[in-house]
Order: C-alpha cells, then structure tokens, then sequence
C-alpha cells in the first residue's frame, strides 16, 4: 500500500512539474525596441511609440556610465541588438545583448583591458537570490515571470538603447 501510495505522489509530482514550463507563448503586436533607462531602474518594451510592457530593472554592480572593460560591473549605454537567447540559463531564461560593438573593442583596447561580454537580459539566479539591488556583473535583471513574458515577446535582432 505504501508504494501505491509513493508512485501515485511521484506520479502526480511530474503530471504537475510538466505543467509549468518556463516557455511562454505571445501574440500581441510585435516589440520593435527595448529601451532602458538605467537611471530610473525602468526597461520599456515598445511597438513603434506604444509602450507594450514596463518592468523596473536591476543592473550592474556600478551602474553608472557605459562598460569600459570586463569587471567593471558596468551596464553597457547606447545601441545594441538582441543577439542570442539561452533556454538553459543559470538566471532562469536569458536573451542577449550584442555588447561589445567596435567602439567598445576599440575602448577597451586602447586602455589595454578586454571589454567583456555576455551582457543579457536575464532572471533571477537559479541557485542564490541577490541580497540587494544592482547586483549583475553589468547585465539587465527582472524577475522570473517577467524574463518569461521579454522571452516569449522579443525577437532576436530587436533593438535596444540603453540610456544613462
């Protein structure tokens, strides 16, 4: 009786678990820009002038002024690209940002340090939660839920500004 029961519990445990994917599906308009502005901690995602989803952000360690190098704990300012996704990240879900672009490589360079890279937009971590704000090493932070819904909404090669 009491395995009965132990494969019945099991049973229902994984009927559950494949009923919360991670994967979210949309059918609205279509997000032709993300936009953030760092300063109020606010990503905007926007079809044409119409804002379609407002979400507050966390981001770099040392939030203020564009990524220099790698370690800066910097958020990258100015015009990038949704390059890449993850489905396996160790922050839930996470989209990419085409940083570095030449200028950035250039920067870098000539202060003689790398620029750093894989700066996403991502959820919160899947082992530790973030003790206070700001707390990536340069990327955009939202919660679980809402990276499921930029996941499902933005499409690679979207635009995204970054502003101070």
């Amino acid at each position: 009786m009491k395995l009965l029961k132990g494969v019945l519990v099991l049973t229902v445990l994984l009927a559950l678990g494949a009923c919360s994917s991670k994967f979210r599906t949309y059918n609205g308009p279509e997000v032709t820009r993300v936009i953030v502005y760092k300063g109020e901690r606010q990503m905007l995602l926007m079809h044409n002038d119409r804002v379609l989803a407002k979400h507050r952000v966390d981001l770099g360690f040392a939030p203020r002024g564009h990524k220099n190098f790698e370690g800066d704990g910097k958020t990258p300012e100015g015009r990038y690209y949704i390059d890449r996704r993850n489905p396996d990240s160790s922050f839930h879900l996470s989209i990419g940002i085409s940083y570095p672009n030449e200028q950035d490589i250039e920067r870098a360079r000539e202060a003689g340090k790398k620029p750093g890279g894989d700066i996403f937009i991502h959820g919160q971590p899947n082992l530790l939660k973030p003790g206070k704000p700001d707390w990536t090493a340069g990327c955009i932070s939202v919660s679980n839920k809402e990276i499921e819904r930029i996941y499902a909404m933005v499409k690679d090669g979207t635009a995204i500004d970054l502003y101070p």
